[in-house]
């Protein structure tokens, strides 16, 4: 045998303790000690505090495993660890073979000197994070500014998730672990550590260079296999000690390409690497990705060019799925990606203060057709640039972008997260030698960035920092939407009304959002009842951000009456999420082509918390999800009022011409018809067109007694979909809403388990739940009218019709008062 793989069962012990308790690879100490009855649930109530000495002592796993002595007999004997977190320290057999202080560089390393025939140990002693960042940092010449998200100082001088430490939206665990594969393996005449390719599309043939990296124990030769599409070639080549390049060129005619969601099919092609020792394979898609940067006459665009075609970009920010490693699974990651393609997104941007994903994050990116925008790791903060921190995060990016280069998904490297603005943050502007000292020292670490990426994946861009303007252009993004890539938070930090997204256009939005509660399902799981209230001392350690609470509720104050009781709070901060976020997205897509593109802040939650995420920790879907699913549909229409005007939009972001059919009526709050209209029209593919301008004082009713339903069919050669909008006149809580009685029952049909809604009057924002079962209503979060409505439900569990019937709760705005 070979091949010994490592994950499973190991030990874990306190340093300086002989009291092991089992632990689990993959996984954390976080989680042994909480599977062990050690400590409390850290997500519980506010537990985060009693857990905290953790982070203080070093840990270690220790487990036993069997050697043949055929294995140890091989020219080459190495172990490989995915990550290790942190500053890890490897013995076998009591031996030291090697430390680590990067947990973003992957770990092989020659171990057959150490190990011996029959029973083996290894044990990895993981030292103090926050004790290493302290020794980092008394090695500096100046002290180099951390980000006030961190409730652990000096995050910056450490190569760790940097959200480990808490963030506006984490909790603080700084969790130390085995992640990802680790094993040992034999090899005679040489390991493969790479396998990427090279393409060159030439009209309707595309030519794929594979390439494999190969690391030989001694010089000889080396016969190595590749199958492509049906080929097969043998390479036979001489080898030198250590690392080699091996190349096979194929050709592929008429090839399918590879696309993102809502432009195509997403085609990969299997591409498999065999030497004499290991056989490898990558999935591979077909196509072109690249980024247009160029000025025109509404500034510098950006703009994602797939295959020759420009894609609006759809979106969302991703940040680690759980905060403690452990529960970060397959499962989990496919039931959140499922979660972004099943709604149109195909963009997610994996954003700087976490990590660069698992594998299985990036092949399910790859077959769902997401594309990636992948920030490096650094974000809010300046970091060192220092000769040795240098080196090290070179050697991180060598391995992490040779690693990721071929992903059909991957389509930015962005250098960092708001790090140009820490340069500005963290300056006195009293004194130009700090602002300047700051500025070189970023610009030491960012060129490394840049090179990294010419070095190592030439046919990608470098984008700077986000936000920036774009290569060598590091203006005040959260400000200037005339360039590059924009983050605007004047709705959220700012705190202005809703509407001020009608005041920008921005070329690339990859940042914007609106936070909410927790949902009243999900606040049981943290809380009781004692602690139901939105200022309660529970209630305020789950919402990270500083003025959260009190910016949700002022913007209640701004558009709805105020709601009465805890759980209206949590629903209604839900609905007031939802509609900032359509209202922006809604806006800059009637832009397109000056905006191509809006990645919301953020999709997923990491524990139980107030957040900006459209799906709460767990994987529920909340309304601004269901709302994503029409607003980041293909073909929409949407209403702009401002002033005496109301405009009516549609907008066709698909790859064919479409013809709109869009059918507007409005109605008093009783559900009595006002007035109606319709409109037929045609759109070029990735265009917008204004249908109608009505002027409101020519309308014969109040407008705070009547809303807007705008109903949309469209039809095109690959397409054909229903497109539902309400539109109101008035701020809601203008407006006399009428007690509607909204009653539902569930079924049993062909297609599954289902909702029939009725009511006696229009109801808005009418959100079912099915509490205690995992899954998704087709639509939720809608304009009821009076008349049977049906919703589907996409069960993710066993479920009887009885205890989804059990198990419905329903919630409408006029409920909440």
């Amino acid at each position: 045998m070979k091949h010994i793989d490592l994950k499973g069962k190991w030990n874990l012990r306190q340093m300086g303790q002989e009291d092991y308790i089992p632990a689990t690879v993959p996984g954390d100490n976080y989680s042994a000690l909480l599977a062990a009855g050690r400590i409390p649930d850290p997500y519980y109530r506010k537990n985060e505090l009693d857990v905290q000495w953790i982070k203080d002592f070093d840990w270690e796993y220790s487990r036993d495993f069997e050697v043949e002595e055929a294995l140890i007999a091989c020219k080459s004997v190495y172990l490989n660890a995915d990550i290790l977190d942190t500053f890890a320290t490897i013995h076998i057999n009591g031996k030291r073979v090697v430390a680590t202080d990067n947990m973003f560089k992957r770990v092989r390393v020659e171990i057959g000197k150490y190990l011996q025939a029959g029973k083996n140990t290894i044990a990895i002693v993981f030292r103090s994070a926050g004790k290493e960042a302290l020794k980092e940092l008394s090695t500096m010449p100046y002290e180099v500014p951390y980000s006030g998200n961190n409730t652990v100082p000096y995050m910056n001088y450490i190569r760790k998730v940097q959200c480990h430490a808490g963030w506006d939206w984490g909790i603080s665990l700084m969790v130390s672990g085995i992640y990802g594969d680790i094993f040992i393996h034999a090899v005679e005449q040489a390991r493969i550590d790479y396998i990427y390719t090279e393409q060159r599309h030439e009209g309707k043939i595309c030519k794929v260079c594979a390439i494999a990296e190969l690391n030989a124990p001694a010089a000889g030769k080396i016969q190595t296999e590749f199958k492509f599409n049906g080929e097969v070639k043998i390479v036979k080549s001489n080898v030198k000690a250590g690392a080699n390049t091996v190349k096979a060129e194929f050709e592929v005619k008429n090839p399918r390409l590879w696309w993102p969601v809502g432009a195509g099919e997403p085609f990969l092609y299997k591409l498999e690497v065999s030497t004499g020792d290991e056989t490898l394979s990558r999935e591979i898609g077909l196509r072109t990705i690249k980024v247009i940067n160029e000025k025109d006459e509404h500034g510098i665009s950006m703009t994602f060019r797939v295959n020759g075609v420009d894609i609006f970009c759809k979106g969302a920010n991703w940040i680690p799925a759980d905060a403690m490693p452990q529960r970060q699974t397959p499962k989990v990651y496919e039931d959140l990606i499922d979660s972004a393609a099943e709604v149109g997104m195909n963009m997610l941007r994996v954003w700087g203060g976490g990590q660069y994903e698992q594998e299985v994050f990036y092949e399910l990116c790859d077959r769902k057709g997401i594309m990636v925008w992948q920030d490096m790791m650094f974000s809010c903060a300046l970091y060192p640039s220092s000769e040795k921190f240098i080196t090290n995060v070179k050697e991180e990016l060598e391995y992490q972008i040779k690693r990721l280069r071929s992903h059909a998904s991957m389509a930015i490297w962005c250098g960092d997260n708001e790090c140009i603005g820490a340069v500005g943050w963290f300056s006195n502007n009293k004194d130009r030698t700090v602002r300047d000292r700051n500025l070189v020292n970023y610009d030491r670490l960012n060129r490394e960035l840049d090179r990294a990426v010419k070095d190592y994946a030439p046919e990608f861009i470098f984008w700077p920092s986000s936000p920036c303007g774009g290569p060598g252009n590091f203006g005040d993004n959260w400000h200037d939407d005339s360039c590059g890539d924009m983050h605007y938070w004047e709705v959220w930090h700012g705190r202005k009304e809703i509407e001020a997204y009608f005041n920008v256009s921005p070329r690339f939005c990859s940042e914007f959002g609106f936070q909410s509660f927790p949902s009243r399902e999900i606040f049981d799981i943290f809380a009781t009842e004692a602690d139901a209230n939105v200022f309660s001392p529970i209630m305020e350690h789950h919402q990270k951000c500083g003025r959260g609470n009190g910016n949700i509720i002022a913007m209640f104050e701004r558009y709805f009456r105020m709601p009465e009781g805890f759980d209206n709070f949590l629903y209604l901060s839900q609905v007031t999420q939802a509609l900032a976020i359509k209202t922006g997205v809604e806006h800059w897509r009637r832009q397109m082509p000056v905006c191509m593109g809006t990645l919301y802040w953020q999709l997923n939650d990491n524990w139980p918390v107030a957040s900006w995420a459209s799906i709460e920790y767990g994987g529920k879907w909340k309304p601004l999800h269901y709302h994503a699913r029409r607003f980041y549909a293909p073909a929409i229409s949407s209403t702009f009022q401002k002033d005496n005007e109301l405009e009516i939009w549609s907008v066709n972001d698909s790859r064919e011409q479409l013809k709109f059919s869009v059918n507007i009526k409005v109605y008093d709050f009783s559900g009595k018809e006002l007035e109606a209209m319709e409109f037929e029209t045609s759109l070029a593919a990735g265009t917008t067109k204004k249908l109608k301008t009505l002027k409101l004082d020519a309308l014969k009713f109040d407008k705070n007694t009547a809303f807007m339903l705008v109903n949309t069919t469209v039809n095109g050669k690959n397409t054909t979909l229903k497109h539902t909008n309400t539109h109101f006149f008035e701020k809601f809580k203008a407006c006399e809403l009428a007690e509607a009685k909204v009653n539902m029952t569930a079924r049993e049909s062909t297609n599954g388990l289902e909702v029939v809604l009725n009511t006696d009057h229009p109801a808005f924002f009418v959100f079912v739940e099915a509490i205690g079962i995992k899954g998704t209503f087709e639509d939720n979060s809608i304009t009821l009218m009076p008349g049977e409505t049906v919703l589907r439900f996409k069960a993710k569990q066993q479920v009887s019709l009885d205890e989804f019937s059990r198990a419905l709760r329903v919630k409408h705005l006029r409920e909440t008062y």
